[in-house]
């Protein structure tokens, strides 16, 4: 049974104090529905309290939660935009919905942005009046002692050989030792302590409005970006160096940091000991790289590591990935250089065989593509043809066919750079009518049919994956979630807690002072019966401890008389 915090009237079951009036959520806060006969007025209060309730507040966060689940099945093309249009176009008939529907930029899109805005507000107007209304009950006395201490869910009594006023001294000593807010009143001591279970709440809820300020002010003050960067080339900072690059909002991209990096190496390892589906997994790779903070800087020579980014001009450098680079040279029919080069080969499966295309604009008399297969540790199998068995280069071949005619590239309308449009071209075929085609090793060349040139492999070079990632609000986010696991932990183990001691005469008959300990919890408490009996041993204690000194002062002054 509890206690009404005002007049000590009995409450709820269970030791329980009701909820005070004006509690977002107490009884009569719009649980039994909606209102009847109000004006435009009052249904905009009915909607603002219902809008800030906190079971408007929890409701919201699981349903951004669940919200968030399709950015985490379906590619997002600010993540990678190869990968989003891939899965668009293996799903001709699902694919138009899902961009239609913003399923492709989820946390970009109107209906996450509207349930976020929604758990901001609703979070904001839950717990401003929860704060006001707790920085008033720190500050308010511990409410007075209920006359009926055998009501109260936990109840003690003793009778003591001692002045009221003894035991009243001792046991405001035992709780203040224990960290209670005592209030003096006549005959009885009123205690309370446990404030920090809701001030800890009510730094979990602004905590999470905290984050969620921290992550808008990322999206839109930060920027991401992604680039394939071969061995022994440089990436430069600039838009114009990124494959991909997705500023924030309020991002301007002239404000980019002018640092630059050179990949001097890639280094990559495969397993090679275990056997079935780990055989050839990678183990580790890492890249020594070569940093220029800013323009005249010098260069400091850093290893870049999967989840270990590197930080420079405020931003955060990531190792996604890696692949294969074929430096290739194709010569038209001029006996002219018209492109040489590495080419990032995109890989297709765990060992690593890779696709990619040559388009040669400057070709003469027509323009060149090439189709190539990078196998880097090829056989030959009699019924699938030539393969690779395993990821690292061992035994490297470039298998590639040929064509002539329009790239299309001229056309002012942007291509993808894995891929080559043939329908304005012709395959090449050797002499007797077969579509051309060769398998290289490092070094060697094919000369093209009817004398268009020639292609050479020349060598095989790794590139590495890197995205980019610039987000001034991070440190906040952290300080913010870390706040708020301080916050939720003291919520729910710190239990709030109502102790009332009380010291008077004794039942008739008896003699000396009848001492009575109260206690109440706030919520489940299953040691409030533990609290009471520890601080009626501990005021029993002190009362002795006082007796005997007292004992002893008195013997003390009868001896020097």
């Amino acid at each position: 049974m509890s206690l009404d915090e005002r007049s000590g009237r009995p409450g709820g079951a269970g030791g329980s104090a009701r909820l005070p009036e004006g509690h977002r959520d107490a009884p009569g806060d719009g649980a039994e529905g909606a209102p009847v006969g109000l004006g435009p007025l009052g249904w905009a209060r009915w909607t603002w309290r219902q809008l800030t309730s906190m079971r408007t507040a929890l409701f919201l966060l699981l349903l951004l939660a669940v919200a968030a689940v399709p950015g985490s099945l379906v590619p997002q093309r600010d993540a990678d935009p190869v990968a989003a249009a891939e899965h668009r176009r293996e799903h001709p008939a699902l694919g138009p919905w899902l961009e239609r529907l913003g399923v492709y930029d989820v946390y970009s899109s109107p209906w996450f942005s509207a349930i976020y805005l929604l758990l901001f507000i609703s979070l904001v107007g839950c717990v401003l009046p929860r704060t006001r209304h707790h920085a008033r009950a720190l500050r308010a006395a511990p409410p007075r002692t209920p006359a009926r201490f055998e009501r109260l869910p936990e109840h003690r009594r003793a009778e003591v050989a001692a002045e009221p006023e003894a035991v009243l001294a001792a046991a405001r000593s035992v709780l203040r030792a224990r960290r209670y807010r005592l209030a003096d009143h006549p005959g009885s001591l009123a205690a309370q302590r446990g404030e920090l279970r809701e001030s800890g709440n009510l730094l979990f809820h602004l905590s999470l409005v905290g984050v969620l300020v921290a992550v808008a002010a990322g999206g839109l003050y930060g920027y991401r970006g992604q680039a394939v960067v071969p061995e022994g080339r440089a990436f430069a900072n600039s838009l114009a160096a990124y494959d991909s690059f997705d500023p924030g909002t309020w991002y301007d991209p002239d404000d980019l940091p002018p640092f630059r990096f050179v990949l001097d190496g890639l280094r990559v390892r495969f397993e090679e000991s275990a056997g079935g589906n780990q055989f050839g997994a990678p183990r580790d790779f890492s890249a020594t790289v070569r940093i220029t903070d800013e323009p005249g800087a010098a260069p400091r020579t850093e290893q870049l590591r999967v989840n270990e980014p590197l930080r420079v001009g405020g931003a955060s450098v990531y190792l996604a990935g890696n692949g294969y680079a074929p430096r290739i040279t194709v010569r038209d029919a001029t006996g002219e250089v018209a492109f040489s080069g590495q080419v990032p080969f995109l890989p297709q499966d765990a060992n690593y065989s890779s696709t990619g295309v040559v388009k040669v604009a400057d070709a003469v008399p027509e323009q060149i593509g090439v189709q190539a297969q990078l196998l880097p540790t090829a056989v030959f199998d009699p019924e699938r043809g030539p393969v690779s068995t395993f990821p690292d280069a061992r035994n490297p071949v470039l298998v590639l066919t040929a064509y002539a005619g329009d790239l299309g590239v001229d056309a002012g309308v942007a291509q993808n750079v894995y891929t080559l449009d043939t329908s304005r071209m012709t395959q090449l075929s050797t002499a007797d009518g077969a579509p051309f085609s060769a398998a290289l090793a490092p070094g060697e060349g094919v000369q093209l049919p009817d004398g268009r040139g020639s292609i050479t492999f020349d060598a095989l070079d790794r590139y590495a994956g890197v995205t980019i990632r610039s987000d001034p609000a991070r440190g906040a986010a952290l300080v913010f979630s870390l706040l708020a696991i301080a916050g939720l932990t003291a919520s729910l183990f710190v239990p709030r807690r109502r102790v009332w001691v009380r010291a008077g005469a004794p039942a008739p008959g008896a003699q000396g002072t009848l001492l009575e300990v109260g206690a109440l919890a706030r919520s489940e408490d299953p040691g409030l019966a533990a609290e009471a009996d520890a601080v009626l041993e501990a005021v029993l204690e002190g009362v002795r401890r006082a007796v005997d000194q007292q004992q002893v002062h008195d013997d003390a002054g009868r001896s020097r008389t």
